[in-house]
């Protein structure tokens, strides 16, 4: 895992899992948050959907609505408090069918 904003110092040995978010695959392992795992794998976690900045979680204990992830049917994910499970799959844009029209 690269490029990732968190680095895994301890905990190594739990069991590896591996989950799709927008479309590739994100190693994780067995008792990660989705926080977790997006944030060791990728910079960011998400687009802010009210402006223009990247959005990686704030409170970490899913209180402040900033680590909205969803899965591929539409349902809204708190990536801090999602326990990662084998093959889940999300995006972290909203699909527009779930959001409500920003024009």
């Amino acid at each position: 895992m690269t490029g990732g904003r968190f680095i895994r110092l301890a905990e190594t040995v739990r069991a590896p899992l591996q989950l799709m978010a927008d479309g590739k695959p994100i190693a994780a392992l067995e008792g990660d948050t989705l926080l977790v795992a997006l944030l060791g794998s990728v910079g960011h976690l998400r687009h802010s959907e009210f402006g223009d900045g990247v959005r990686s979680g704030f409170c970490l204990m899913g209180a402040c609505q900033d680590c909205w992830v969803w899965t591929e049917s539409g349902e809204r994910l708190r990536a801090c408090t999602t326990v990662v499970r084998e093959g889940l799959r999300v995006t972290t844009e909203p699909l527009e069918a779930t959001w409500p029209n920003r024009t």
